[in-house]
């Protein structure tokens, strides 16, 4: 099981890639160690400075919208976030998160405060998020098994390094 927990640090909906990092500062480097001091600075120029390590993004529908680009997977890590709990991803950041080894959990997020202190358990039957501030669960959408492996992993890039290969050989 993994369990995590964190002050909340609450966004709104259909926050794009661009918002994430936006586009001027990836034009200078995608190195998401130097990216990470303008991390939404287009939501919140301060945000960035306010992040302390093991906080966790808490947005609406649609987080992650626009581009595909992994550096918005990235620069989220490299502030030392864990996690995004969104009512909704984008496919492609849904994907990029998970293969980044950033936990992207969904679910009902409209009754999470900024600031609110957060726990999350994650195993092979189920996500929950347990709001400690207003001591209220919710229920998430369960991650596959081998998407666990992926994130237990630090993902992709680390699962295979240490698996060498996707699936077991048959027996």
């Amino acid at each position: 099981m993994r369990v995590l927990t964190g002050r909340a640090r609450r966004l709104g909906d259909r926050i794009n890639t661009d918002y994430i990092i936006s586009s001027s500062r990836k034009k200078e480097s995608l190195d998401p160690h130097e990216l990470k001091r303008w991390l939404l600075e287009v939501v919140d120029p301060g945000f960035a400075a306010s992040i302390r390590t093991g906080d966790i993004i808490v947005a609406g529908e649609s987080f992650g919208c626009g581009s595909a680009m992994e550096v918005a997977v990235t620069v989220v890590k490299a502030t030392g976030i864990p996690a995004v709990l969104a009512q909704s991803f984008s496919r492609t950041y849904f994907r990029n998160a998970i293969n980044n080894g950033l936990l992207p959990v969904e679910c009902d997020t409209s009754g999470v405060c900024e600031a609110d202190e957060l726990s999350l358990r994650v195993d092979e039957r189920r996500v929950s998020v347990v709001n400690e501030s207003s001591g209220t669960e919710i229920d998430a959408k369960p991650l596959p098994p081998f998407v666990l492996q992926l994130l237990d992993a630090g993902g992709l890039v680390p699962y295979l390094k240490t698996r060498g290969r996707f699936l077991e050989a048959p027996p």
